[in-house]
């Protein structure tokens, strides 16, 4: 059993996988380390990962890409407005506010969801892993942005069932990151905590992230992201740049045109690695548009220039971070950048001028984060022992949003905050809430905090209905509710229970006791159980004759509303959706298999019938088989580019008739001498054996080893005379057929004499059996 980390990126996926003292990135189908977070569909089928990155310019308006950018997410999202008018695909907006992706596929218009699309990004993921490890896995940790919702988290968990995954747990980016670097440093100072930034610079987004580290123990302190922010805002720098230029020297449109466009945009994402290497860049895209060949060109000086107002947005998230962590930039002692996005080098003299030392490099940009998702997979599975970290399996890790619940009878907070779940809270988490309720109520999840969400959330998270239920003496009921900040940083109720308690006096009267709510913080990296609830059965007999009390204790059902989410009918077709595309998938790669083996068999049996096969053929069935292999090709590359399965296997089928009596001639004439030598060798070996045989038997054997001879040199004799481009009167399977009735015939005879026993034998044998009785006795 393997356990799998997988970073998700806008752009690429990276897959970690935990192995035998260490972590290793798995290769893809083109031995690439990072597979294109990609989804084309073909007319018949689809195209994923690195296969559908390279049809993407020659099927653009059916191929999804940063669709991370997009779960979770309102189609009158300004942002994802903006999004989407960079994007050659159609969308639209769903019933409930969602998004819709349509596009062409088997003749018609088909519609999905993000979650859909990221389910099939999954799906191919985890078929690079079972090819690589030879071994169906599904346990795995899933890397995501700091500021992904409750909504889009839900998602993510939704759209990894899909794909048959099972996420163990939704890690941050950065706390993935930092638990990679600090399990394997051992130079951490003892005298008191090592202060991180980690500055994560991805395709799309920036996230920032503050992390305390001792020997065995990391703790993250803050969160903070622009979520906006990315190598891919500074691409476009460039993009507008030369659109520009191409419009006045050229005077063509770029924005017009959907694949010029997309050209242009990946020319300028290789010249910006150009430029973190180089002082200057050109660009040059042959036939870009109209037939016409564009040439450019920029120093890295005018390309900070134009991308200043990014560089110096970078500093927001660093300095919000830094200031939710509660240290001064002094007790910061290591700033790490990572990120495809953080190789531009004036971003790195940003961060020296903001935190007054340069920026490290010590782990690998590109794979920390599925690293680090690797390692706490292992942490979480029972399967591989990891040296203990953190006490225990669980990595805490910060909450970056406020969490409020609400009753139908008003807020529920702590006094200090006002909210439930405060920004920073650790992570996984419960609370215990003790409530008064007389019947069903209901309690609802919401953002307590806009400002901290970024733009366009909504601040609805998720509603529960917790009854009904039936209660004797409404005003003395007590409710616990768990509400649990789970690992995967979703809030949830976890569970409720009723508490119906009676104290009687004297003359059987109830005391009744006023209205009132509690809040029990268990917050640890080990999800607390309700310890009252699980010893009260026990002793509630004892407190029953002690104090005169009653005691019912009664679970109560929770439904949950998620809003936005998907329903369990919703996620069980597009389950059954999944599976019919890969059908399909299957289906379509069956078929080029069948016909690439007809194309191989016709060129193949060409090259034999002028080589290999030309003496066992005679000019007549050179002629046509020939002439068949002629029109076979002719129809493959004309009427038979896009036929079924059956066709294909039925023409080559066609062809094998033709083929298969001389392929038979040729592979018979090796098989046939090998036969006659081990006949004669049969023979050979028989007339040498009978030497202590008894005469009539030995007669026997002799004679049924001359008619063999005999009868094989007579059809030698015969075969020889015969040309090579007929078909043998004798075959090679007559001839092993013959050695084993020989066989048979010979081992019969000797048998027959050894077997029969000798009368002294006999006798020896029966005194031996009553000396063994006597001892035994």
């Amino acid at each position: 059993m393997s356990v799998l980390g997988f970073d998700i990126g806008n752009e690429n996926c990276v897959i970690g996988v935990v192995k035998q003292r260490g972590i290793d990135v798995l290769l893809n189908d083109e031995s690439n380390r990072e597979t294109p977070a990609v989804v084309s569909f073909g007319e018949k089928q689809r195209f994923l990962g690195a296969a559908g990155a390279a049809s993407a310019t020659m099927n653009p308006k059916s191929t999804i890409s940063q669709v991370k950018r997009l779960i979770g997410r309102k189609f009158r999202d300004p942002s994802v407005q903006q999004d989407l008018r960079s994007f050659p695909f159609q969308t639209s907006e769903g019933p409930d506010g969602g998004i819709l992706i349509h596009l062409q596929y088997l003749g018609e218009t088909h519609t999905f969801t993000p979650v859909q699309i990221l389910a099939m990004l999954l799906a191919h993921l985890k078929q690079i892993a079972e090819k690589n490890l030879e071994a169906a896995v599904s346990d795995c940790v899933i890397g995501i942005p700091c500021y992904f919702t409750d909504l889009q988290r839900r998602d993510f968990l939704h759209a990894a069932e899909i794909a048959g995954l099972k996420p163990l747990r939704l890690m941050h980016d950065c706390t993935a990151t930092a638990l990679g670097y600090g399990i394997y440093k051992t130079d951490f100072p003892k005298s008191g905590p090592s202060h991180v930034v980690f500055v994560d610079i991805g395709q799309c987004d920036t996230q920032v992230a503050v992390a305390s580290f001792e020997p065995g123990h990391m703790k993250i302190l803050s969160h903070a992201f622009d979520s906006n922010l990315g190598g891919r805002d500074f691409d476009e720098v460039l993009f507008r740049y030369f659109a520009s230029q191409f419009t006045e020297k050229y005077n063509i449109d770029v924005y017009s045109n959907t694949r010029a466009s997309i050209r242009l945009r990946q020319a300028c994402e290789k010249l910006k690695k150009v430029l973190s290497a180089n002082p200057e860049a050109p660009l040059t895209i042959e036939c870009l548009m109209d037939e016409k060949d564009v040439k450019g060109f920029i120093k890295r000086e005018d390309f900070e220039k134009l991308s200043s107002d990014l560089l110096e947005r970078i500093r927001i998230p660093c300095r919000k971070a830094l200031e939710d962590s509660g240290l001064t930039v002094d007790k910061i002692h290591v700033v790490e950048l990572v990120g495809s996005g953080s190789r531009i080098p004036s971003i790195a003299r940003v961060l020296a001028s903001l935190f007054g030392r340069e920026p490290s490099r010590t782990v690998n940009a590109s794979e920390c984060v599925a690293r680090g998702c690797a390692l706490q997979c292992a942490m979480l599975s029972p399967v591989f022992r990891v040296r203990e970290y953190e006490v225990c399996v669980f990595v805490q890790d910060a909450l970056p949003f406020s969490i409020g619940f609400l009753s139908n009878e008003g807020p529920i907070s702590t006094p200090s905050n006002g909210v439930l779940y405060p920004r920073g809270h650790p992570f996984p988490s419960l609370k215990i809430l003790t409530l008064h309720r007389h019947s069903t109520f209901h309690l609802e999840a919401f953002y307590a905090n806009l400002n901290e969400l970024p733009p366009g959330t909504s601040p609805k998270i998720s509603s529960f209905t917790i009854g009904p239920f039936q209660v004797s003496h409404p005003e003395i009921v007590k409710i616990k509710v768990k509400v649990q900040l789970n690992l995967h940083g979703i809030v949830t109720v976890e569970s409720a229970r009723l508490i119906e308690n009676h104290r009687y006096d004297s003359r059987g009267s109830a005391h009744v006791t006023s209205d009132k709510m509690e809040i029990d913080n268990h917050t640890s990296s080990d999800v607390a159980n309700d310890v009252e609830d699980s010893h009260s059965a026990v002793s509630s007999a004892a407190d029953e004759t002690k104090t005169g009390k009653a005691i019912r204790r009664q679970d109560l059902p929770v439904t949950e509303n998620v809003y936005g989410g998907m329903t369990k009918e919703e996620l069980s077709q597009a389950q059954e959706k999944e599976l019919q595309l890969v059908q399909q998938d299957i289906k379509v790669e069956q078929t080029k298999d069948k016909k690439n083996l007809l194309e191989s068999y016709v060129y193949e049996t060409r090259n034999k019938l002028l080589n290999t096969y030309r003496s066992f053929a005679s000019e007549l069935e050179k002629e046509g088989i020939s002439r068949n292999l002629q029109q076979t090709e002719e129809w493959l590359y004309e009427d038979g580019v896009d036929e079924s399965e059956k066709v294909y296997t039925e023409k080559l089928e066609d062809l094998k008739k033709l083929v298969d009596p001389i392929e038979n001639r040729y592979k018979d004439e090796e098989s046939r001498v090998e036969a006659t030598r081990g006949l004669f060798n049969r023979i050979v070996e028989y007339r040498m054996a009978v030497g202590s045989l008894p005469a009539t038997e030995r007669d026997a054997v002799i004679s049924e080893c001359n008619k063999a001879e005999q009868w094989l040199r007579e059809k030698t004799q015969q075969q020889d005379s015969l040309p090579k481009n007929t078909d043998p009167i004798l075959w090679s399977s007559e001839i092993k057929r013959k050695g084993d009735a020989l066989d048979a015939m010979c081992k019969h005879i000797m048998r027959s004499k050894v077997s029969a026993p000798r009368p002294e034998d006999s006798m020896e044998s029966d005194h031996r059996n009553k000396q063994d009785d006597m001892r035994a006795d």
